[in-house]
């Protein structure tokens, strides 16, 4: 028989409600990061994120402080570095620092299996009545910021040459579209872990582009991809009391293949047809 607890009890409606809003927040951004290649920054934030929660466990501090503190001076710092290092190198500098000093905390505090659970694998079905509203509250703010600088950062990724002869200071969008990572990465890790932020920032958009080219539609693709992934992953979660981890990796795989196919049979069927 069914059990209609999925959908009543307590705890699962505020999974619903957080897995919900970060699935709307990381298609949004994993659009941008997918164009953009910008896939390393999305595994090293996640990291830096990984060290700011295991601080706030050491510090006794809400997590989303830590998590915020880490995960933008993170962003800041591979701002900086990018000024006067290759990319890659910033950003695995920032990665290798995170992991070090998330080591460091977790190590230093009497909580550490619990802890390091949480921060790794999130705790979606654990999330209380003010989580909802701190990641609604932050979610809010990176689409609000997102949204102001959609356009100059959609020609950007595109094509920085011509962003820059149009007048666009490409560094400063750049800088804010850090910024936009660095918060949502605060907002999911304490639902999904640091572990699966990655994969639901990236698997989702990564399918979407093999089934549209267009911008507008791959992120409505993106964004429907990553509910159902969600959505599924609670619901079999509850139902199976295994991790919703295993779940939202494996859909998002799917997802990536099922897109990978469908593009390989297109390009095959237009290829035949000529």
């Amino acid at each position: 028989m069914f059990d209609f607890g999925m959908f009543t009890n307590v705890f699962m409606i505020h999974a619903w409600i957080s897995g919900s809003v970060i699935a709307i927040l990381s298609s949004c951004i994993g659009f941008f990061i997918i164009m953009r290649s910008s896939t390393f920054i999305a595994h090293a934030l996640p990291e830096a994120g990984f060290a700011g929660g295991a601080s706030s466990i050491f510090f006794a501090v809400n997590p989303i402080l830590g998590l915020l503190v880490f995960t933008v001076g993170g962003a800041l710092l591979i701002g900086r570095l990018e000024e006067k290092e290759h990319e890659d190198v910033a950003t695995a500098l920032v990665l290798v620092t995170s992991l070090g000093l998330g080591a460091l905390f977790l190590g230093l505090t009497n909580q550490y299996a619990e802890g390091a659970y949480s921060l790794l694998f999130g705790q979606i079905v654990g999330v209380s009545d003010d989580q909802v509203i701190q990641t609604f509250l932050l979610a809010l703010v990176c689409l609000v910021l997102l949204a102001l600088i959609y356009r100059p950062l959609l020609l950007s990724s595109l094509s920085k040459d011509i962003a820059k002869s149009r007048g666009i200071p490409v560094r400063l969008i750049e800088s804010l579209f850090l910024l936009v990572i660095a918060i949502s990465v605060s907002v999911i890790i304490p639902i999904v872990g640091t572990l699966l932020c990655f994969s639901l920032l990236i698997t989702p958009s990564a399918a979407s582009i093999y089934l549209t080219s267009h911008p507008v539609n791959a992120l409505v693709t993106t964004m429907i991809i990553s509910l159902i992934d969600i959505w599924l992953s609670i619901s079999l979660a509850y139902l199976t009391t295994w991790p919703i981890g295993f779940f939202v990796s494996i859909i998002g795989t799917l997802f990536y293949m099922v897109g990978r196919l469908a593009h390989y049979w297109k390009n095959s069927k237009t290829a035949n047809a000529k």
